[in-house]
Formats: C-alpha cells, sequence, structure tokens
C-alpha cells in the first residue's frame, strides 16, 4: 500500500492550524469561577496543535519546495544507485509545485539530458520512479542494439568491465558496465547480453521527457509505458544520504547522483 505523505502532511497543517485559529477565535472567553486563567480555558487539542502545528508547517514547506527523501527499492539504477540507497531529491530545480496536485506555480527550469530524476509512474501516479532524461521534447530517440542515438547520432559506449555486485545487487553481477556519453555527461550503465532488445524509433513530444535506467536489460522505463509529461515530475536526484543492505554501506554515504 502506497501511502500519500503529502496529503496527509497537508491534512495535519491544516487541521492544526485551524484549530489555532479557533482558539484565537472563539476561545477567549473568562475562566470559570476558582478557575486558573488562561490554562483552565483550553483543552487539550488547543495544546497538541500549539506543539505541532510549527513542526507540520516546516515539515511540508521543507518536504514540498526544497528537499524531499526517497528509498531505492530496485535494481533499475544500478549501477549508479543500488538497492537500499536512500537518496535527497531536489524538489525547486523543475519548478515549485503544489503540493498533492503538483501543479507548478514558479516555473524555475526544467530537465537536461542525463538528469537523474524521480517522477510519478504515468501508469500509476502513486508509486514514484527514478530513471534517467534522454530525451528531451522534440528530440528523434532510436534504441537499436543497446545504443541509444538521439536526432541520429550514436550515443557513444565504451566497455568497462564486468559488474560485481554485493547483496541484492549481487543477482545483476553476470551484466557489463559501459560508461555511456550523453552529451558532455559520462555516467556507467549495464548490458545483459542474453536479454533480447527492444528497438524502436519516436518522437518525444512537447512537455513531455524519454527516460532509460541504467541498468539497461532490467528496468521498466520510457521503451514499456511511454513519456514522462512534465507534470509528473517530482525532483532532480542529487545525493545519497544513507545506504543500507543487511547493513550500512558507508563507502556509499555522501556520494553524489551523476
Amino acid at each position: 500500500m502506497n501511502i500519500d505523505f503529502a496529503l496527509i502532511l497537508v491534512i495535519l497543517t491544516a487541521v492544526s492550524g485551524l484549530i489555532l485559529l479557533a482558539n484565537r477565535l472563539f476561545g477567549r472567553g473568562a475562566a470559570g469561577a476558582g478557575g486558573s486563567g488562561k490554562g483552565a480555558s483550553e483543552n487539550v487539542f488547543v495544546e497538541y496543535a500549539r506543539s505541532f502545528f510549527p513542526i507540520f508547517l516546516a515539515v511540508l514547506l521543507l518536504r514540498s519546495f526544497l528537499v524531499e527523501p526517497f528509498r531505492i527499492p530496485s535494481g533499475s539504477m544500478i549501477p549508479t544507485l543500488l538497492v537500499g540507497d536512500f537518496i535527497l531529491v531536489n524538489k525547486f530545480t523543475y519548478g515549485l509545485r503544489l503540493p498533492v496536485l503538483n501543479q507548478k506555480f514558479v516555473p524555475i527550469g526544467a530537465p537536461e539530458r542525463g538528469d537523474v530524476v524521480v517522477f510519478r509512474n504515468p501508469e500509476n501516479p502513486s508509486v514514484p520512479f527514478i530513471k534517467r532524461v534522454i530525451g528531451l521534447p522534440g528530440d528523434r530517440i532510436e534504441y537499436r542494439d543497446k545504443v541509444v542515438y538521439i536526432n541520429g547520432e550514436a550515443q557513444p559506449q565504451t566497455k568497462v568491465g564486468g559488474y560485481v555486485g554485493t547483496g541484492r545487487s549481487a543477482a545483476h553481477s553476470s551484466s557489463i558496465i559501459y560508461d555511456e556519453q550523453l552529451g558532455e555527461l559520462v555516467h556507467e550503465i549495464l548490458r545483459t547480453g542474453a536479454r533480447p532488445d527492444r528497438n524502436y524509433q519516436l518522437e518525444v513530444p512537447e512537455d513531455s521527457y524519454f527516460v532509460l535506467g541504467d541498468n539497461r536489460d532490467n528496468s521498466r522505463d520510457s521503451r514499456y509505458w511511454g513519456f514522462v509529461p512534465d507534470q509528473n515530475l517530482v525532483g532532480k536526484a542529487f545525493a545519497i544520504w544513507f545506504s543500507w543492505d543487511g547493513g550500512p554501506m558507508a563507502e556509499r554515504i555522501g556520494n553524489g547522483i551523476h
């Protein structure tokens, strides 16, 4: 079951704020005879609201407009991201959006080719996905023999060597690491020779993006369910703040995401 934390935070912030507002407007009557003033006139709900409203509001603003944490649940982005990585996502790089509604109200920027982005899965918007942006609006994309072609130009790949995974990533140890170049960005991908290709040609529509997992033969991405609309974007992944796979993976903590 997927829990909508943004909706829960909005509700908690609104309810506690309304309790404080109602108390300010209507709860200032005099205490009864023998009462002890202000303390006797307030109930437990007001006390809780006064304590938690600033916390709810701060977390809501931070999570909605600045940074949001996510956990990597699958191996679709190996070797860049491993199962058990906990990442931070920049929420304002692609524009400020209203919580829950996800409507952009302050345009700031747009994804660039090679960005690792978190977005709401077009097939099931309640599920956040993470992939790498390959195609921008208007690009002609071709995927052939495990090589990406953008506007007719092959994106260079250089073989690095065999991938050796540990823990839950060990299942992908039969794959080969390649350096892939997207413009000026060079990043690692995995290819599994035994897996068949999903070859295709297409053009990325306006206000949409074509995304792929770095674990190319073990990722459900735009090759399966199409493009990511701009309105589905959540933000840009930029750092690993913790990593756990049967134990802490200290060497990954604090690493940037490229």
